[in-house]
């Protein structure tokens, strides 16, 4: 009786820990901080941009891929589109920030790809796919005040920049000046 309730509890306490693990931020809660490096040699804390400007965070599965060249291309086509906001934009994945560096330099991105190969912020986000090491091509949009204002979980490679520019006008961002 007593082995079994105690592998009950450490099955019940195990499952808690996986869920928790791998729990997904809503929209309303405070966005997780992280502190990553990224592809121009900065290391970029969201913390900083508390009550100075808003942050997006638009994680990719791979550097090098398809889908993910073709995503990271338009937004540095379009970044106009959002440079008209008074926001801090990324694309980010768990790949090694050597990987981001080379693939930023190759598609000449004039914005930062973060880097988190320990997958600590991914996890956090819950954006890593449980089917393989990388991250869901999710994108968190985070006000001023460090709450998560959106999350696009149908993120559009070919029209990232200008579906990120609505939602930044939708969520009443403001511009900059």
């Amino acid at each position: 009786m007593k082995s079994r309730i105690l592998s009950s509890l450490i099955a019940l306490v195990a499952t808690a820990h996986l869920s928790s693990a791998q729990a997904e931020v809503k929209v309303g809660d405070t966005a997780p901080d992280f502190a990553l490096q990224a592809s121009d040699g900065k290391t970029y804390k969201l913390s900083d941009f508390k009550g100075k400007k808003a942050v997006v965070v638009a994680w990719f599965p791979k550097a090098f891929t398809g889908g993910c060249t073709k995503e990271c291309t338009n937004m540095r086509e379009e970044g106009a589109k959002l440079r008209k906001y008074e926001v801090a934009y990324f694309t980010a994945s768990v790949d090694p920030i050597q990987l981001n560096t080379d693939f930023a330099k190759s598609l000449n991105l004039d914005y930062p790809i973060l880097s988190d190969p320990n997958k600590e912020a991914a996890k956090a986000y819950g954006v890593l796919n449980p089917k393989r090491p990388f991250a869901n091509r999710w994108t968190f949009y985070i006000g001023k005040n460090g709450k998560i204002l959106h999350i696009d979980k149908q993120v559009k490679p070919t029209s990232h920049a200008s579906d990120i520019a609505t939602q930044l006008e939708k969520l009443g961002v403001a511009k900059a000046h």
